[in-house]
C-alpha cells in the first residue's frame, strides 16, 4: 500500500491508473485502471505482465487505449459505483472509437458477469482473479466480434512462475503476493466467493522474486495476503489434505518471513493482513529477531464487542484479541500496529458501538481503516441477518470513530518526536522539493531536508516535530 505523507485513515484506495515502469514496444496500448486493496494492485502487475508479453503498453490516457481494463473490488457498495460510473466514461469513448475493447477484471467479474455482458452490455471481457493468463485468448475472441468471460476460480493458481511488471512503482518498495483466496468465511465478506479458497505460493518463487527486486535496486518488499498467518506450504497440497504430521513439518509464515529477511539486511520486510485468530508468537519472535522485518503489524478487529465479532464469524473474541495485542507490546516493543473497523454491522447496538470505542481507547492504534457496514449479496450476512442500522446512524458512528482514531493517531505520533528513526527514502515530499520522504520501521512518514540523499538510501532522522501522522526531523 502506497502511504506518502498522510496516512489513509477512513477509505480505501481510490482508482489509481497504473503505469509500466518501462514501456513495452511499440505496439496495442492498454490503459489499466485499479481499485482496492493491495491485492488487486499486485493483481494488476500480474496482468501487466501477461500482456506485455503480447506486446501490450501502458497509457495514461483512455482515449488512446486499445485496451481498457479495470481491476475492480467488490468488498463495498461505493467501490463498486466508482467502478459503474467509470465504466460509463469509457463507453463514451467507446462510441467514438468502436474497436475499443472495455474489460473488468478482479472481484466485481463473478458476480456481475451476466449483468454487465449481457443486460447493461458495457463491457467486452469479465475475467476474474484466477483467470488472468486466459486474457490473451480472451482479448482475441473480442477481435474476433465475440464477448469473452473467465471466472472460474481455481484451487491452485499463484500465478508463482508470472515475473509481475512493476506499475507506478517508486523503484524502492514493492509487493509480493503469498496467498490467494481465503478459508475464513466472515459473514461480512465476499472475498472467498470472488477469490476463492485459500491456496499458498510455493515459497522458493516468493524468495526468488525478493532477490530478484533486490538486485534491481528494491529495498522493501511487502508480502501480501488476505491472511499471511495462514501461509503454509507442504508440496503443494491443500492444508485439508494435511496430517498432523505433514501439518507440522511445513512451512510455516514465520518461516518464509526468516527466507525473505535473510536475501540481504538492506531489503526491510513488511506484511499485510494478518487475522487475530491465526497470529503466533512465532511471527512475533521472528519480527524481533530480524531488524530487517518491520516492527509493524496490521491486525483488524473489526469490532470491540465479543457478540458482534461472532456474527461477524470472526473466530476470536474481544478478550483474545487484546491478548493478541499484548503479546505484540510485550515481544515488540514500541511496535506500530493497524487495524480495520466496521461501524453499522447488523444489530449494531449502542453498547456493542460503545465497545469498539473503548477497545480503540485501550489499544490506540497507530492508524485504522473504518468503514460504515455495506451489505454485499451472497454473504453469510445478507442471508442471515438483517441489515438494520439505519444510514445515517452507520455514518455518524463511523465519524465518531474517525474523529477518536486522529487523536490517537497525533498521540501515538507525537510518541516518536525526540527519537532517531531509520528511514528507507522513498522520495520527493510532495510539498516541498527540499524535502525527501520516507517511513520508519513502525511506518509512521519521515520528512528531512534532501541534502544528497537518494531515493533507496536508508537514513537516520532525529524528529523534531509531527503532525497528525507525519515526523519532521533532521538527518543525523
Amino acid at each position: 500500500m502506497n502511504i506518502y505523507e498522510n496516512k489513509v485513515i477512513d477509505e480505501s484506495r481510490q482508482g489509481e491508473v497504473l503505469v509500466m515502469d518501462k514501456p513495452v514496444g511499440e505496439g496495442k496500448k492498454m490503459f489499466l485502471e485499479s481499485y482496492g486493496c493491495a491485492m488487486n494492485f499486485s493483481d494488476s502487475e500480474i496482468v501487466a505482465s501477461i500482456l506485455a508479453d503480447k506486446g501490450y503498453s501502458s497509457t495514461t490516457d483512455f482515449h488512446e487505449a486499445d485496451l481498457i481494463l479495470l481491476n475492480t473490488c467488490a468488498i463495498r457498495d461505493n467501490a463498486e459505483q466508482r467502478v459503474r460510473g467509470r465504466l460509463k466514461e469509457y463507453n463514451i469513448a467507446k462510441r467514438k472509437n468502436p474497436k475499443l475493447m472495455i474489460g473488468v477484471l478482479g472481484c466485481m467479474a463473478e458476480r456481475l458477469k451476466s449483468k454487465l455482458l449481457e443486460e447493461e452490455k458495457i463491457v467486452d471481457i469479465v475475467v476474474g482473479p484466477d483467470a488472468y493468463r486466459d486474457l490473451p485468448n480472451l482479448i482475441e475472441s473480442v477481435e474476433g466480434g465475440q464477448k469473452a468471460v473467465n471466472v472460474l476460480l481455481s484451487l491452485e493458481e499463484t500465478y508463482a512462475d508470472i515475473s509481475p511488471v512493476r506499475l507506478d512503482s517508486n523503484g524502492v518498495t514493492a509487493f509480493i503476493s503469498i496467498t490467494r483466496g481465503c478459508d475464513n468465511m466472515c459473514s461480512f465478506c465476499v472475498v472467498p466467493f470472488t477469490r476463492g479458497r485459500e491456496r499458498s505460493r510455493d515459497p522458493e518463487s516468493i524468495v526468488n522474486e525478493a532477490k530478484n527486486l533486490f538486485e534491481q535496486g528494491y529495498r522493501e518488499v511487502t508480502l501480501l495476503g488476505q491472511n499471511v498467518d495462514s501461509y503454509l506450504w507442504a508440496n503443494g497440497k491443500a492444508k485439508k489434505e494435511l496430517s498432523d504430521d505433514e501439518r507440522g513439518q511445513a512451512f510455516t509464515f514465520a518461516n518464509l518471513l526468516e527466507s525473505v529477511a535473510n536475501v540481504s539486511p538492506d531489503l526491510r520486510v513488511r506484511f499485510s493482513t494478518s487475522n487475530p485468530q491465526d497470529m503466533t508468537d512465532d511471527v512475533l519472535h521472528m519480527i524481533a529477531k530480524h531488524e530487517n522485518i518491520c516492527n509493524y503489524v496490521h491486525l483488524p478487529v473489526q469490532s470491540g464487542n465479543t457478540e458482534m465479532l461472532t456474527r461477524m464469524n470472526r473466530g476470536y473474541s474481544r478478550e483474545k484479541y487484546l491478548e493478541r495485542i499484548a503479546a505484540i507490546n510485550s515481544i515488540i516493543p514500541g511496535a506500530g500496529i493497524s487495524t480495520d473497523i466496521i461501524t453499522g454491522f447488523c444489530g449494531e447496538t449502542e453498547q456493542e458501538y460503545a465497545d469498539t470505542l473503548s477497545l480503540m481507547s485501550e489499544v490506540k492504534f497507530d492508524f485504522a481503516y473504518m468503514f460504515a457496514y455495506s451489505e454485499r449479496p451472497g454473504t453469510m450476512a445478507e442471508k442471515k441477518y438483517k441489515d438494520d442500522v439505519p444510514e445515517a446512524l452507520k455514518k455518524t458512528r463511523l465519524q465518531t470513530v474517525i474523529a477518536l482514531q486522529q487523536k490517537h493517531s497525533a498521540e501515538r505520533t507525537k510518541q516518536g518526536v525526540g527519537k532517531v528513526h531509520r528511514v528507507l527514502v522513498e522520495g520527493v515530499s510532495k510539498k516541498s522539493d527540499e524535502r525527501l520522504y520516507g517511513r520508519n520501521s513502525q511506518n509512521t512518514v519521515v520528512v528531512f531536508p534532501r541534502q544528497n540523499f537518494k531515493k533507496g538510501d536508508y537514513v537516520n532522522v532525529l524528529a523534531k516535530e509531527c503532525t497528525l501522522a507525519t515526523l519532521i526531523g533532521e538527518v543525523v
